[in-house]
């Protein structure tokens, strides 16, 4: 069936859009460039990109509001559909499949009693699971309004969740304090994130991230240091096999974060229960 027009935003939101619109097209020179952060810009000031916000693309940009729909619907941090103030992701790609994050995104389900891309009836948590954070060295992970919480556990994220609901304050492993979805929106559209020490709180990659460019760079390595899996802690006095037993221990920084892949891990090559057998030849 047809729909009827978009409804027009009220002329004080309008306002304000057309004056952050215009700052925005500043930017680029060609004003297509801009419906990216535009429809960054809509999505903060309702929590999703409606057809209203649709249509103020359209209109700002002199583009069809089909055109408008392609995009938003091709990128998956556009929201169709209201959804709440904290969107938890959960990686459910291979490698935080298998480290742990389907059974998170299992325990998650059940205990907020929502589906993929459901929200919770306070409107605080939408669930969804996401292919990929970006961050398998820290395996498995957990997205809040695209702040990192890493080497989660179905116990931790659960905790994670109930904090978000209750209001209390939760820290991402690294990045920004954690924000709403709409200020984030509003951080994605290109605005300044003006809270006190946000900016300086950003940081950078963990050290898990960056070793491989440590090496190519020839850079000296410390000691080994052992973690336990998850834990974020080191395990006191538990070399790995082959390292050094002089190996220093410590508690790593929050800019020193290591991941649950540094500690001994159970393999096909370590378990003699589950040996690896030799490979086959296709159709054997």
């Amino acid at each position: 069936m047809p729909q009827l027009p978009a409804t027009p935003y009220p002329a004080e939101v309008r306002a304000r859009l057309d004056a952050d619109a215009e700052e925005v097209l500043a930017r680029y020179p060609g004003s297509r460039s801009a419906l990216l952060p535009l429809l960054h810009l809509v999505q903060s000031e309702e929590g999703f990109v409606s057809r209203t916000g649709i249509a103020f693309c359209a209109e700002t940009l002199d583009l069809t509001t089909a055109e408008v729909t392609a995009v938003s619907t091709f990128y998956s941090m556009y929201r169709r559909r209201p959804s709440g103030d904290y969107q938890v992701g959960v990686c459910t790609n291979t490698l935080c499949a298998v480290m742990g994050g389907d059974a998170i995104f299992d325990t998650l389900k059940e205990h907020l009693g929502v589906g993929n891309n459901e929200t919770t009836e306070d409107g605080k948590v939408t669930l969804e699971h996401i292919e990929c954070n970006a961050a398998c060295d820290f395996a498995p992970v957990v997205m809040v309004n695209w702040e990192f919480f890493d080497n989660q556990t179905p116990e931790s994220a659960t905790q994670l969740v109930d904090d978000l609901i209750a209001g209390r304050t939760v820290e991402p492993t690294r990045g920004a304090p954690l924000c709403s979805y709409k200020e984030t929106a509003r951080i994605l559209a290109g605005f300044p994130d003006e809270r006190p020490g946000a900016v300086e709180a950003t940081g950078g990659a963990g050290p898990a991230s960056l070793i491989g460019l440590k090496l190519a760079k020839g850079e000296a390595l410390p000691k080994a240091r052992v973690v336990s899996p998850r834990a974020g802690q080191p395990q006191d006095g538990q070399p790995q096999d082959g390292q050094a037993h002089d190996a220093q221990v410590h508690d790593p920084s929050p800019t020193e974060r290591l991941s649950s892949h540094d500690a001994p891990q159970q393999t096909s090559a370590s378990d003699p229960e589950h040996p690896a057998g030799p490979a086959a030849e296709e159709g054997e």
